[in-house]
C-alpha cells in the first residue's frame, strides 16, 4: 500500500503504473474533495486506458466518472456524458447529472443521443422541454402529460444510491377466492410490455415476474394465479404510474439501474398495450390518459411475508370486462 511519501510528482501516473487500485480510489476522493476536476478527469482517462494493457483499474475509472457526474460543474460533468462512460456505474450518468442540473445548465454542452437521455431524465422530474429537438432515442413527449406527475427519482450520493419504491397508503380488504374460475385470455402484447418493464429484475438480478389477463374483475385476475385467499387495496392512477415507472427504472437487488427516463417509457408502452393504443407510436397523450385513467388499479398480495423489491398490481377495465394482474419480486 502506497502513501503520499511513496509517490512522485505525478501520483496518477505512479499509481496507474503500479496498478494500485486502492491508491487510485483514495486519490479520487482527494481530487473530489479538492474539486480538482481536471485531475479527476485525467485519472479517469489514464485508468481506463490502463485496462487495455491488462491492468484492471476500471473501478477507479468508474468511480471518477461517477464523482464528476455527481459533483462537478456542468462543463466538467458534460465531459463524461459521451456515450462511452458510465457502463459500470450504479446508474446511467445521464440520470446522475440530471438529478442536480437543469437542461439550461447543460444546453450546448451535450449533444446527440446522450442529450436526449438527459432531456428525458429532466422531463421525468417535471421539467417542460416542449420544442426542444433531440434525437428520437426515447419517443415520448418532452413534457409530462396532464395525467402524469413528476416521478419518484433516486437519491445519488458518494455512498451509492437510494432508489426505494414510492411510498403508498394501503387500505386493505381481505377476500376468499375459492369459488372463482376465471377464463384466462391471451394478451401477448401486454405481457411482453410488462416483462420488458421489469427485465432488469429477471435478466440482471435474481427476480421473478408474472402476468395474467382474464375475463372478469381484479379478484378474478388474482385468483388466476392460484391463490385461494388474498387481500387488495385500491391504488390511485397516479400511484400506479409511479410504482410502474419505479419498477422499470430500478435495478432491483443486483441489476444496474436503468433510469427514470426508461421507466417512464416502459409505463407508456405498457399502458398503450393494455388500452390497445400502442399504434401509432407514441400514443396521443390525451387518449392514453383517458383510457388508462379509467382503469381500476389495486395492490394485492397473498398474505405472504415480503422483503426486498416487490411490485404487485392489478388493473380492471370495466368497459371491456378484462382485468390484468402483474407481479415482480426480487429478494435482497
Amino acid at each position: 500500500m502506497s502513501g503520499p511519501a511513496d509517490l512522485g510528482d505525478d501520483p496518477v501516473t505512479d499509481l496507474v503504473h503500479r496498478a494500485d487500485l486502492d491508491g487510485l480510489v483514495r486519490l479520487v476522493d482527494s481530487f473530489t474533495s479538492a474539486r480538482e476536476w481536471s485531475e479527476l478527469l485525467r485519472l479517469r482517462d489514464r485508468a481506463r486506458a490502463a485496462v487495455e494493457t491488462g491492468r484492471q483499474l476500471w473501478p477507479a475509472a468508474t468511480l471518477a466518472e461517477y464523482r464528476l457526474a455527481l459533483h462537478s460543474p456542468p462543463e466538467w460533468a458534460a465531459r463524461v456524458l459521451d456515450g462511452e462512460s458510465g457502463r459500470f456505474t450504479i446508474g446511467p450518468l445521464a440520470e446522475v447529472v440530471a438529478s442536480r442540473l437543469t437542461w439550461a445548465d447543460l444546453d450546448g454542452l451535450v449533444t446527440g443521443p446522450v442529450a436526449a437521455g438527459v432531456a428525458h431524465e429532466r422531463v421525468a422530474r417535471g421539467e417542460d422541454l416542449t420544442g426542444l429537438v433531440v434525437p428520437p432515442v426515447i419517443e415520448l413527449p418532452l413534457a409530462l402529460a396532464s395525467w402524469e406527475r413528476p416521478y419518484t427519482v433516486p437519491d445519488y450520493s458518494d455512498d451509492g444510491i437510494d432508489d426505494g419504491a414510492p411510498p403508498i397508503h394501503l387500505d386493505w380488504s381481505e377476500h376468499d377466492l375459492g369459488g372463482r374460475s376465471p377464463t384466462v385470455i391471451d394478451d401477448d402484447e401486454s405481457a411482453r410490455a410488462f416483462r420488458q418493464l421489469v427485465e432488469t429484475w429477471t435478466d440482471s438480478s435474481t427476480g421473478r415476474c408474472g402476468f395474467v389477463c382474464v375475463e372478469g374483475d381484479s379478484l378474478d385476475a388474482v385468483a388466476a394465479l392460484g391463490l385461494r385467499r388474498a387481500r387488495t387495496a385500491p391504488v390511485s392512477f397516479g400511484d400506479a404510474l409511479d410504482l410502474l415507472a419505479w419498477a422499470g427504472a430500478t435495478g432491483a437487488a443486483r441489476g444496474r439501474r436503468r433510469g427514470a427516463a426508461l421507466g417512464r417509457f416502459g409505463v407508456w408502452w405498457l399502458l398503450g398495450a393494455l388500452c390497445d393504443l400502442g399504434e401509432p407510436w407514441p400514443p396521443d397523450p390525451l387518449r392514453l390518459g383517458t383510457a388508462a385513467g379509467a382503469l381500476e388499479w389495486s395492490w394485492w398480495d397473498g398474505f405472504e411475508p415480503s422483503s426486498g423489491w416487490r411490485l404487485s398490481l392489478s388493473a380492471c377495465d370495466r368497459e371491456s370486462g378484462l382485468s390484468w394482474v402483474m407481479s415482480a419480486s426480487d429478494e435482497a
